[in-house]
């Protein structure tokens, strides 16, 4: 959920954050006795590494561990690591030394940071950065993270979020919550770093790992993604499994050719009401969802601590005070997809456009409300040094040309830096 939006959250995505989306990061630093050098490496750099004996997956788990022990105190990005991401890193080396050559699974080896509302059966807790559900016991891995270890994947641990994905209280702080402390933007500490995605941005941002999975709240990765400087992919409504995830709406939950079509001064229809979090429907129809398919995760758990944290939580009576989807919330509902329809559907369809070009996630509600696809990838840094993101939408299922137009837009102006820890 994005900072200037509490109670925005109309839906989750599961995402992708990454530093770059294909390009060979720019390298520097290389620690002793490494024959490769990790920040700033993408996992095409890491894969390549690996196949020429440069790298393992030990040297790469040991430096991001160190990385987190040594920033992690300032920028509160990741709550907590895996204590068997050690021992995954070294079944991985075993492995890629006894196998043959391509025939390892993609992300094989390949450490990656998951957001605190995806759930792990393992050590790890699984508890949207609240103290009500530490020690909870989920029943099974997320779809995500179960396809997540079928490819190789080492979970390197939980990144921070906003509590609950900031859908607890409207005036929680961005980045915030009671498990994992305030989140801070690595390129200027006093900056937000927006959320709730936040640490999972925070974390590839600052080299404390090379990917993460956040979840997108209407504007929770794509948010962060932009004040953190990183590319957040949130795909098409249904396109990834959402079983696992702690939910807000299951209406909208899905888990992160060349060149666009450029035309001036569009109008898309009943943007203000879009953007308008109460006007739109979305409060409404959000609320009474987000009581509906949380209790339906809580009545999963195998064990669960008593709820008993009751300061700050107005989202949660008002939910609380919902009753199902009665007359109120189906007028919503319809009013959301009519918007939708008659928004970004037909603007698209009428102009023959590839994709939507934004500055930052200011159009993050009109994707979110259709459940609509969008990739934002670093554009630049205003006069203090905070990040600025560009961000490209379109219809559902049309990522492949997103990515393509974002990676082509990427290459040509690269314009990502390391982060610089302004005060």
């Amino acid at each position: 959920m994005a900072a200037n939006s509490s109670l925005r959250s109309s839906s989750i995505f599961l995402i992708l954050i990454l530093s770059s989306i294909l390009s060979t990061g720019s390298s520097t630093c290389t620690f002793i006795n490494y024959a490769f050098s990790i920040k700033e490496a993408t996992i095409k750099d890491i894969k390549l590494a690996f196949e020429r004996n440069q790298l393992s997956s030990r040297q790469l788990v040991e430096f991001y561990i160190g990385e987190i022990v040594r920033l992690n105190g300032l920028l509160k990005g990741v709550i907590e690591v895996n204590p068997d991401a050690l021992l995954q890193a070294d079944d991985a080396d075993k492995e890629r030394k006894y196998k043959v050559h391509g025939s390892l699974p993609d992300l094989h080896g390949i450490p990656i940071l998951l957001k605190d509302n995806i759930a792990t059966k393992d050590r790890l807790n699984t508890t949207a950065g609240s103290f009500a559900l530490l020690g909870s016991v989920v029943p099974r891995d997320a779809g995500v993270v179960e396809k997540l270890r079928k490819a190789g994947a080492i979970i390197l641990g939980k990144a921070s979020l906003n509590e609950w994905a900031n859908f607890r209280s409207v005036n929680a702080p961005s980045g915030f919550s009671p498990r994992g402390g305030q989140g801070k933007n690595p390129y200027v500490l006093s900056a937000t770093p927006c959320g709730s995605s936040s640490g999972s941005a925070i974390s590839v941002a600052a080299n404390l790992e090379t990917v993460s999975l956040g979840t997108e709240t209407d504007g929770s990765l794509l948010c962060p993604a932009s004040f953190n400087s990183v590319v957040g992919l949130k795909p098409t409504v249904g396109l990834t499994s959402r079983a696992g995830v702690i939910p807000i709406t299951p209406r909208q939950d899905t888990i992160g050719r060349e060149g666009a079509v450029v035309v001036d001064n569009l109008q898309l229809a009943n943007v203000d009401i879009i953007l308008n979090f109460t006007i739109s429907g979305e409060a409404v129809s959000t609320l009474a969802e987000f009581k509906l398919s949380l209790n339906a995760y809580l009545k999963e758990l195998v064990a669960s601590p008593e709820l008993t944290e009751k300061l700050g939580q107005d989202i949660f009576l008002a939910a609380e005070a919902t009753n199902g989807i009665g007359a109120q919330e189906k007028a919503a509902l319809s009013n959301l997809e009519n918007l939708s329809k008659n928004g970004l559907e037909k603007l698209m369809r009428d102009y023959k456009l590839d994709a939507l070009v934004t500055p930052r996630s200011d159009a993050s509600p009109v994707y979110a409300i259709g459940g609509f696809p969008s990739i934002i990838v670093p554009a630049g840094y205003d006069s203090q040094g905070v990040p600025i993101g560009i961000s490209f939408g379109g219809l559902k299922s049309s990522e492949p040309k997103l990515i393509e137009i974002s990676y082509a837009f990427e290459q040509a102006t690269k314009i990502r830096k390391p982060p610089s820890f302004k005060p």
